[in-house]
């Protein structure tokens, strides 16, 4: 869990998903029997996604069954924000792996995220959540039609982080890292930060806290998501970073 990039006004990153030392669950199966007690007991619902994307959603994560432990993000509706209609779209390395790469090459990203060097880089990290259980749900986040930033969408009480808080039952966390430098440093961040964690609190009806874990040094980011209704709740001492927990409440959404 690397510092985040400030100059991208990012949340934290993922675990990197191979490295000695590092902390990773990504690749681990949990057994059906836990699954099933995280699952909702009733249907979800929204919009059905077609294998193919063609329903925008890019025809990832809840086309195939495995993100139910985030309530099928693939369905969530858009978000209108001030800067434009903005919406997640589970990736496809496919069709977006040479994007996301060419921003983790960007070295401002790169000296956080650790994720330079070829697309196979990349395609790893990605994969590993693609691959797995469904409790990380990659995302390109798409403005007006336009891909311009990378989300993760994960499940914090089954992450190692919440080894390191008091986590509760579907407590949902946000890695951000935003691909244009002409979108950095605008607040852009803040604004894209209030609309993924309220699509979360809206379509995730038992979470409730989103959370995020920046870098306690990276002051543009840590003051993103104050701005973006979050607080800071602690310090954390995580294995490769000072980190400050931020938490977004739903219980107090209505006074933001």
């Amino acid at each position: 869990m690397p510092p985040t990039d400030a100059s991208s006004d990012t949340g934290p990153r993922a675990p990197t998903p191979a490295g000695p030392g590092t902390e990773d669950t990504l690749e681990l199966r949990l057994p059906d029997e836990l699954i099933a007690l995280f699952r909702p007991d009733e249907p979800v619902t929204g919009p059905e996604p077609t294998a193919d994307g063609a329903d925008g959603t890019g025809g990832a994560g809840a086309a195939d069954g495995v993100d139910d432990l985030l309530d099928t993000v693939a369905g969530w509706a858009p978000a209108a924000t001030s800067l434009g209609s903005f919406r997640l779209v589970p990736v496809r390395l496919e069709r977006d792996l040479a994007l996301i790469s060419r921003w983790m090459n960007d070295p401002a990203v790169a000296a956080f995220w650790e994720l330079a060097g070829p697309p196979s880089v990349t395609d790893a990290h990605v994969r590993a959540q693609l691959d797995g259980d469904g409790r990380s749900v990659p995302c390109l986040g798409v403005l007006d039609g336009t891909p311009m930033s990378y989300f993760e969408i994960y499940r914090a009480d089954l992450d190692p982080l919440a080894r390191h808080y008091p986590a509760r039952p579907h407590d949902t966390g946000v890695h951000l890292l935003i691909g244009g430098i002409g979108d950095r440093g605008r607040g852009v961040g803040t604004t894209l930060l209030t609309a993924v964690a309220d699509l979360i609190l809206d379509h995730r009806p038992r979470c409730a806290r989103v959370v995020a874990e920046p870098d306690i040094r990276n002051a543009p980011s840590v003051s993103a998501f104050l701005s973006a209704g979050f607080r800071f709740s602690a310090e954390l001492d995580l294995p490769d970073k000072r980190a400050a927990l931020m938490i977004r409440d739903r219980a107090l959404r209505h006074l933001l």
